[in-house]
């Protein structure tokens, strides 16, 4: 499934958003600049590197912040930004503006935290706003649940439009990401960070409602 848009709509400029989406385009853009050699130097140097983060969490810990920023290529990023892009204006409507910048890199954080925890031993760099992107979306399905989702779905080799229910597609976005966590404990990670994904999301799940303001109808 392909999500194009989300009914749901926001009653605020998204100017949060955007930035979040600015800045991360600005810090893909600054890694297609540089060398081979240069690139690989910088990934190593801001990306999150589990047993590096636990070996010496004090001159490590705002790589857990840059790699954020940071993506491993043109689909990497525009995936990610694309998702954020169709919901997290939705969620920085309902949380504010300062909130929702604080909620994105709280979801981050955690994403980045779970990852390390459940592999802690890893030395392969990890970047990409893919944990903060799923905290976002943890936190729609408690928001909107009612929403839908206009998708493209493979029928028979065919992709036809669906709208799914908000609630049927970030639980089956969900439940894909956790197959692919357990799947990938047994050696095949694939070089995604599935534990991230699962964290990020979990925290939006379980945090959003305290980052929350007064209920709106956003529907319509």
């Amino acid at each position: 499934m392909f999500p194009l848009y989300d009914t749901a709509r926001s009653h605020k400029f998204p100017l949060i958003n955007l930035a979040l989406i600015g800045a991360n385009a600005y810090a893909f853009f600054s890694e297609l600049s540089m060398g081979p050699a240069e690139l690989e130097a910088f990934i190593f140097a801001n990306g999150l590197i589990p047993a590096q983060l636990l070996a010496n969490p004090n001159g490590e810990w705002m790589t857990i912040l840059s790699s954020m920023f940071l993506h491993g290529g043109w689909f990497h990023i525009i995936s990610n930004m694309w998702i954020l892009f169709i919901f997290g204006d939705n969620i920085e409507s309902r949380m504010g503006g300062f909130r929702y910048l604080l909620f994105y890199l709280l979801s981050g954080i955690a994403a980045a935290l779970l990852q390390t925890y459940i592999l802690p031993t890893s030395t392969v760099p990890m970047i990409g706003a893919s944990g903060a992107v799923a905290g976002v979306l943890g936190a729609y399905l408690v928001m909107f649940p009612n929403s839908r989702v206009a998708s493209l779905v493979p029928i028979f080799f065919i992709f036809t439009l669906v709208e799914i229910p908000a609630f049927i597609f970030l639980v089956f976005w969900f439940i894909s990401q956790l197959y692919s966590g357990l799947f990938s404990l047994q050696g095949s990670a694939g070089g995604v960070a599935w534990w991230a994904h699962i964290g990020g999301f979990l925290f939006g799940l379980f945090i959003a409602s305290l980052f929350g303001r007064r209920r709106t109808n956003y529907y319509g």
